[in-house]
């Protein structure tokens, strides 16, 4: 892999020619400076003049370790699923590569480079029909739940290859993050003896009932990892547009797993859900969707635990779990739930390492 880096430009962030080689051809690079912060990758701004004469701005994420080949191809087929559907939903993708930087394989994803504001949340009304239109407008490749490419939330990858059953899709997930959980935070037998009931008998039974006694959903695309520092008001157009995409054909409800998270700031107010039940109402059985609700939680709490030693989040879904376990497949040998420590009613906040990173970021993307 050739170790060649663009010259005599203006700024701080280096820029190798494989980046280059994505840009319409004849493209001359002007300048490229870092641009934001991230927790797994290092962001920047390119600024160029197309062959046309005009200048354009590109953002350019970097990335190496763990995870990093899927986070940027995922990445990119994410935004680009996406933009099909809805063309003002995200940042317009532009390409992914690698190279090597002399110590390192380095992947890269760059797409169209938005100022972004990051603390006004976007309107409840016209966010929510985005949303909505991207689900009742997509459609899986296959008819099955997963995705074509692995995607990844943070930097841990998705188990996305394609199922039937949409209680074995979601069984996949979480016992990804489970595991990811286990490498980072160590054993608890307590904890993986819920876990196994869990995955085993409540997946089954919560998730099985979407599909059995003549009801069913179809897979839709979801964005993947929506929260709020995961959107930004454009300052140009005035849209608020989602990033840091990975995808899943899922169910749709998946998608607000996060929004029950103790981090989330506002796509807990009632009036998100309000406006897209407008276009989608809870799948049957409905009575059954809060507990939906806290089971797709789970996902988020195990990977942001498995990303943070030492994280509440893995107490959390840890007590949600007695929960669904004590309503859906109850055993005696399991701990009992403990209503003191469900987030859900007494509003506990759990602070989110990447919340406070991202709200230093304003006006860019991260």
């Amino acid at each position: 892999m050739s170790d060649e880096w663009v010259t005599d430009v203006q700024g701080n962030f280096p820029l190798h020619t494989a980046v280059t080689k994505v840009m319409p051809s004849g493209t001359q690079v002007i300048s490229c400076e870092s641009s934001g912060a991230s927790a797994w990758t290092k962001t920047g701004k390119v600024t160029v003049r197309l062959p046309d004469g005009s200048r354009k701005r590109y953002f350019l994420k970097v990335a190496s370790g763990r995870g990093a080949q899927s986070l940027v191809k995922g990445e990119y087929h994410s935004a680009s699923a996406i933009e099909a559907v809805v063309s003002d939903f995200v940042p317009s993708p532009v390409g992914y590569g690698e190279y090597h930087n002399g110590e390192s394989q380095v992947y890269f994803f760059l797409g169209n480079f938005h100022d972004f504001d990051l603390r006004t949340p976007p309107d409840p009304e016209t966010f929510s029909e985005k949303i909505a239109q991207l689900h009742l407008n997509s459609k899986s490749p296959t008819g099955k739940f997963g995705f074509p490419v692995t995607t990844v939330c943070g930097v841990f990858e998705r188990t996305v290859k394609w199922e039937e059953s949409w209680a074995e899709c979601y069984a996949n997930l979480l016992s990804d993050v489970i595991r990811y959980d286990k490498e980072t935070n160590g054993p608890w037998p307590e904890f993986e003896a819920a876990c196994d009931r869990t995955v085993n008998f409540v997946i089954p039974r919560l998730l099985g009932a979407l599909q059995s006694d003549g009801r069913s959903i179809e897979p839709v695309l979801i964005h993947g990892d929506l929260w709020e520092q995961n959107i930004g008001l454009d300052m140009e157009s005035g849209h608020s547009l989602a990033f840091d995409a990975g995808c899943v054909y899922a169910h749709n409800e998946l998608e607000f797993g996060t929004w029950r998270c103790s981090w989330a700031y506002y796509f807990n107010l009632p009036a998100y859900q309000m406006y897209y039940r407008r276009y989608i109402q809870p799948s049957e059985p409905a009575s059954e969707w809060d507990d939906r609700n806290r089971l797709y939680s789970m996902h988020i709490y195990l990977n942001d635990s498995a990303g943070h030693p030492g994280s509440l989040s893995r107490k959390t879904a840890y007590n949600d779990m007695l929960f669904l376990c004590e309503k859906y497949a109850p055993l005696e040998t399991l701990e009992k739930y403990d209503p003191a420590k469900d987030i859900s009613l007494t509003g506990a906040f759990i602070q989110h390492e990447t919340h406070t990173l991202n709200l230093t970021q304003a006006n860019v993307q991260s």
